[in-house]
């Protein structure tokens, strides 16, 4: 049997991050079933009115407004990575295929609070979007993209194409190119052997990059809550008022465990339902 010296250095850190999120999930965990005591910091006794509460009206437009939020991103955001992917993969000079590389993984290097003001100032009344629609004499008014549901799909897909392009990309790249050779030597067209070779054998990369786009907006606050400016309501947005502005931290906490369950069980949804479309990629 091989020894292996630095495996606990390696483990270590892993190890250290799992024990740090089990401890923050015990605590939210038991923060969700204790009794608001208004006007204090302190919980009160155990209870369940917390997760009965998340039947009110409100807390369930937020779940359904969140998860169609994600649904958009996601959608919009697998329409424009797709070309971007393709191009990265397939492009045949270096240069351009470097320029592409670098252009999409970019905002990565940026925080999500520098490119939410970012939007801000193109998304403004007097940003850049209005301002160019004004001179060239189109608008008389400027159009109301701010704290709206579009300006925050528009930031949040900004926010999630890298990661979907990077996905994309691994799936185009493990696709034989025999395949679309032998289908243009029967005579298929491009646009023939794009919707029946190079569609379908991508589809693992497709749900995987729609998978973790959904899951990254689900749990996305700067961009909701500066884009949305309280008007555009989410999980997160909901349980950063309860927690931080009335300090409804067992309520807050509830819904955060709530947030996390509904995540999961949309994203298993979502790959139940998508299954017989991503076994089409690995015949």
């Amino acid at each position: 049997m091989k020894q292996r010296p630095f495996l606990g250095w390696f483990v270590s850190p892993a190890a250290l991050v799992a024990l740090g999120l089990t401890a923050a999930m015990a605590a939210i965990l038991q923060y969700s079933v204790r009794a608001y005591v208004p006007g204090s910091l302190n919980v009160g006794g155990l209870t369940l009115d917390n997760f009965t509460a998340l039947l009110r009206p409100l807390y369930a437009w937020a779940f359904w407004g969140t998860i169609l939020l994600c649904l958009l991103t996601a959608v919009f955001t697998l329409i424009l990575a797709y070309p971007v992917a393709y191009a990265l993969v397939r492009v045949r000079s270096k240069a351009l295929k470097s320029f592409i590389l670098i252009a999409s993984v970019t905002p990565l290097f940026l925080g999500e609070v520098v490119r939410t003001y970012s939007w801000m100032i193109v998304l403004g009344n007097n940003g850049f979007i209005n301002s160019v629609l004004k001179s060239l004499g189109i608008i008389d008014r400027p159009l109301q993209m701010m704290f709206t549901t579009s300006g925050v799909v528009a930031a949040l897909v900004h926010v999630t194409m890298p990661i979907m392009v990077i996905m994309l990309a691994a799936g185009l790249s493990h696709i034989d190119r025999n395949y679309e050779k032998a289908a243009e030597s029967l005579g298929a067209g491009p646009v023939r052997r794009f919707m029946t070779i190079t569609l379908p054998l991508s589809m693992p990369g497709i749900v995987a990059g729609f998978s973790t786009a959904f899951a990254w907006t689900f749990s996305a606050f700067a961009t909701p809550q500066l884009i949305g400016g309280g008007k555009v309501s989410t999980v997160s947005t909901l349980v950063y008022q309860l927690g931080f502005a009335s300090f409804n931290f067992p309520f807050a906490a509830s819904l955060s465990l709530a947030g996390l369950v509904m995540t999961f069980a949309v994203i298993a949804l979502m790959k139940r339902a998508m299954r017989p479309v991503e076994r089409l990629g690995e015949q």
